[in-house]
């Protein structure tokens, strides 16, 4: 029988309504999870193409840092502000906009002819995507059952990651055919397209297009609507101190990650460990497969044991042993070293699962705004660290250039990772302090409590 308050079960759709649910569901999927690849390849990009733009700009280590985390200064500036628009504006206006303005920033960068050009377009690429990971959160809230929402967060993070492993050895790869400027005005071109498909197609929920949500469909009632002004909404989510914890392992595990795989990884194993750039890069591609994979099986993994905290702790155990090896500059023949990079990434998909419990201890009404708030912790972590590892090795340079790119003495690399084994280390015993809310919605809708 219908739990007491809520709706019965609408089984009399029609076929044609069944249909057109699952078509608006998996475009809105699809198109949103879209720009969240590019996303991530924008944010991952900088690896790559470090040698490129230190000989285009003449630009130090620090200076590279700053450029590349341009980028990550306004997504992390706009991870609660974008939670507030996902909820009020919704999906299909912010994704919209979004993209016609990580479009222009995309062509900026690639025309640019100065430092500050070029990092005004990362900022303008930053600021575009910088929602699409809520939205595409609030896409899976919103269209899909609420006892996937772990699978299909991972599910988001392995797609998501497409666009970080093709920055990798794939985007070196095109290097050998074209310049990196061509590439950036292909993606800019691509995000302009993706923008005017969503505001054609995307819906923000099923309302919208007169059809039930997925908890009407399992004959529970809708989760009520945010009523009041927004702020008191974000006034609640951050007063809640169940909120909190989720943001020191999406810090100091994600913006480790981040650092060193959107920018300092090749690097590290081009001076340290005497690598080809192609072979590098490679290394950096394993390492955001084994993060993609990871997401889709530690969330999968969660939603069936119906734990949060105990699988992540188990993971971020996993990624802070593969930082060992790297601090004792251990020799990495290749399998070796590329099977150590995919663990690490592996391990570091844990974090991905404080998202989910942001989620789960505030109102479905406000999971934008939650997850916004933990959010930040990522990119706030990739924003300080960057520049950071970057200032350090400048304090080590000993003058040598090759193809005018700086060459760093390996030993000042045993600082900079250092640095990011700290962080990492503080990551894991915040995800200690996490609430363990067993894969449910902590805070039920009042007739839930009933039953």
């Amino acid at each position: 029988m219908p739990r007491p308050g809520c709706k019965s079960p609408p089984n009399m759709l029609t076929a044609a309504q069944r249909a057109r649910l699952q078509r608006l569901r998996w475009a809105a999927f699809v198109l949103v999870g879209l720009a969240y690849v590019l996303s991530f390849f924008h944010r991952m990009a900088p690896a790559a193409i470090a040698g490129e733009l230190q000989r285009a700009f003449a630009a130090s280590g620090a200076a590279l840092g700053s450029l590349a985390a341009s980028y990550f200064y306004v997504y992390t500036l706009m991870q609660v502000p974008s939670g507030v628009l996902v909820d009020t504006l919704g999906v299909r206006r912010v994704v919209a906009l979004g993209g016609v303005i990580a479009g222009a920033g995309s062509i900026l960068f690639a025309l640019a002819d100065s430092l500050p050009v070029a990092s005004l377009g990362r900022l303008l690429v930053g600021l575009g995507v910088s929602a699409m990971f809520l939205a595409i959160l609030k896409i899976n809230a919103l269209w899909f059952r609420e006892r996937h929402f772990g699978t299909l967060t991972g599910l988001t993070v392995l797609i998501g990651n497409l666009g970080a492993v093709l920055a990798g050895a794939p985007l070196v790869w095109v290097l050998n055919f074209t310049d990196w400027r061509s590439v950036f005005v292909a993606l800019g071109g691509f995000s302009l397209l993706l923008a005017a498909l969503t505001w054609l197609v995307v819906r923000n929920h099923p309302g919208e297009a007169g059809l039930p949500s997925s908890r009407e469909l399992d004959g529970l009632a809708p989760h009520p609507p945010h009523l009041g002004r927004w702020w008191h909404g974000l006034v609640e989510v951050a007063k809640n101190r169940d909120t909190w914890p989720g943001f020191v392992p999406a810090f100091g595990i994600g913006g480790t990650l981040l650092a060193f795989a959107g920018l300092w990884g090749v690097p590290f194993l081009r001076d340290v460990y005497a690598m080809p750039r192609a072979l590098a890069a490679l290394h950096t591609s394993a390492l955001l497969a084994g993060f993609a994979i990871g997401a889709f099986l530690i969330g999968t993994l969660s939603d069936r044991l119906h734990r949060r905290k105990s699988v992540m702790l188990v993971a971020a155990a996993l990624y802070l042993l593969c930082w060992l090896p790297l601090l004792a500059r251990l020799p990495l023949p290749s399998p070796a070293g590329l099977g150590l990079f995919f663990l690490m990434g592996l391990g570091g998909a844990g974090f991905t699962l404080a998202w989910a419990v942001a989620k789960e201890v505030n109102r479905p009404a406000l999971s934008g705004m939650a997850t916004g708030v933990v959010n930040t912790g990522v990119f706030l972590g990739a924003a300080v660290l960057q520049p950071l590892v970057g200032f350090v090795l400048d304090l080590g340079w000993d003058g040598r250039l090759e193809d005018g790119a700086r060459v760093y003495p390996a030993a000042i690399y045993r600082t900079g990772i250092g640095i990011l084994f700290a962080l990492a280390l503080i990551g894991f015993a915040g995800a200690w302090m996490i609430r363990e809310t067993y894969g449910r919605q902590a805070t039920p809708h009042p007739a839930e409590r009933m039953t």
